[in-house]
């Protein structure tokens, strides 16, 4: 593998480190960066790569949140114990929307949504959620404050709203600090439940790619492996920075900020887009 090739590895890992868990939509933007930088793999592989890579990103959560997600931990007592259980059946319960309606139409959205306009509109509309939700929210006492006071019910309400992000461009941590907060719960609350929601959602659409790559009759390079784990690497080093920076942020500030990034962007796109049509 060339230079060219590895800073492009480099270039997607940046990308989805950076905007997995921000609410402006990590497929998204990996599928216009992909618009615009090419990697030289095939189509099959680059399908693949585009969701394993936010394992990096989903392992940086791993880490940071360790503590408050390990059930097995000696320092933690009994009922700490009991109660990481309780918030791992909670996040088990909100994935069940998303499995349920996603994993039969994987394929249709993939080959008929997967494109810079659906994502371009869909910054523009969630963009426009976001600041109204957060005008909606100024006076407002969020009732959970604390993830762990989520309940079963919310916890699937919640993941009914992240099936909104099975369109690309919405966003999965959006969709679901959305639904959280029109549920009651803080902003920090909101966005911590999606990273935790994150693991489990995303680790089993990585699984789930890898097998129907497999199953295809496709297979791994050497350089193809070095791409994944590379590319993941870099997406665990930059989401580890990006975590740790939103939650200092919503403690402070709201998310009214990311609605204007993502109007902003999906302006962009469809003028560039537009312009580059009538170019060809």
């Amino acid at each position: 593998m060339n230079l060219i090739e590895l800073l492009k590895v480099i270039l997607f890992g940046l990308v989805e480190g950076y905007t997995e868990w921000l609410p402006i939509s990590s497929t998204g933007h990996l599928i216009l960066v992909e618009d615009i930088v090419k990697l030289n793999q095939p189509d099959a592989f680059w399908n693949v790569f585009l969701v394993v890579i936010q394992l990096g990103a989903i392992l940086a959560v791993v880490v940071l949140y360790w503590s408050k997600l390990w059930p097995f931990s000696p320092k933690k007592s009994r009922m700490q114990k009991q109660a990481t259980w309780v918030l791992w059946m909670k996040i088990i319960v909100a994935c069940l929307p998303a499995a349920i309606v996603g994993l039969p139409l994987d394929d249709v959205l993939e080959q008929y949504l997967y494109n810079s306009t659906v994502v371009a509109l869909m910054l523009i509309l969630y963009g426009g959620i976001f600041i109204w939700i957060e005008r909606r929210n100024a006076e407002k006492q969020f009732e959970i404050t604390r993830t762990a006071d989520v309940s079963f019910k919310t916890a699937l309400l919640i993941g009914a709203f992240q099936c909104l992000s099975l369109i690309p461009g919405t966003s999965r941590s959006g969709s679901t600090i959305i639904g959280a907060m029109l549920l009651g719960c803080a902003r920090p609350v909101a966005a911590e439940f999606s990273f935790f929601l994150g693991i489990p959602v995303m680790c089993g659409a990585s699984l789930l790619k890898i097998v129907k790559y497999f199953l295809a009759g496709n297979g791994f390079t050497g350089s193809q492996v070095f791409i994944l784990l590379f590319g993941m690497a870099v997406s665990f080093i930059v989401a580890v920075f990006t975590i740790k920076y939103l939650m200092s942020y919503i403690r402070k500030h709201d998310f009214t900020v990311f609605g204007y990034y993502r109007i902003v962007l999906g302006i962009i796109v469809l003028i560039f887009f537009a312009i580059k049509g009538l170019a060809v």
